[in-house]
């Protein structure tokens, strides 16, 4: 049994997504998430986790900065709370800071991260309403969804695993996108977890 630490913000949609895919009749039967972690005590996330019996790590990043304690400390003292869990995979789902080196290093090549956006496009917050905007004033035709790898301080950028476009229809409100969107993601991102669970067995077998 493959585990992993999902790490989140908000509502978490992804997570739950991840969730029933790891049912034993779900598309990652051999894998489980260990722990859920979260920045944010009230995160809705947090009480899908509980649901389904995942250990969950509530992790503030204010009590670091009021102290004076650097990014580093905070992401260092993340690595020794996962350590327990011993993840194969750290999935990053609606994640809302940036780590360190001092987390990365922990888990070189096995962080991976969603982004509602196609490579180079719309890397940050909102990119959703970013990308409707710009079709609104004709400059692109589609925008789409992609799974990397983290393997720095960049934002929204690093080795892509998997990527799908999505078009942006007519009648299109930016609510009924964000809905099509957020839909693709889920099924993307269980789709490259499997990928990555995979190409961590085959590496570590050979």
């Amino acid at each position: 049994m493959q585990r992993l630490a999902v790490l989140v913000s908000g509502s978490g949609s992804n997570l739950q997504a991840i969730l029933d895919a790891c049912a034993p009749d779900g598309a990652l039967p051999h894998a489980r998430v260990a722990v859920v972690v979260s920045n944010r005590r009230d995160a809705y996330a947090l009480e899908r986790a509980r649901r389904h019996g995942v250990p969950t790590i509530y992790h503030p990043l204010a009590p670091y900065t009021r102290t004076g304690r650097p990014r580093c400390q905070y992401d260092a003292d993340l690595v020794r709370k996962l350590d327990p869990y011993a993840v194969e995979l750290v999935v990053l789902a609606g994640w809302m800071h940036i780590f360190t080196d001092a987390f990365l290093r922990a888990y070189p090549g096995r962080v991976l991260n969603i982004h509602p956006a196609l490579p180079g496009a719309f890397p940050g917050t909102h990119a959703i309403a970013r990308a409707y905007e710009a079709w609104q004033h004709g400059e692109i035709t589609h925008t789409g969804v992609m799974v990397h790898r983290v393997p720095d301080e960049g934002v929204d950028v690093g080795p892509v695993v998997l990527q799908r476009a999505v078009p942006i229809l007519p009648d299109d409100t930016l609510e009924t996108l964000e809905a099509r969107v957020h839909q693709v993601e889920h099924a993307l991102y269980v789709e490259a977890i499997a990928q990555e669970l995979k190409d961590h067995i085959t590496n570590n077998t050979n």
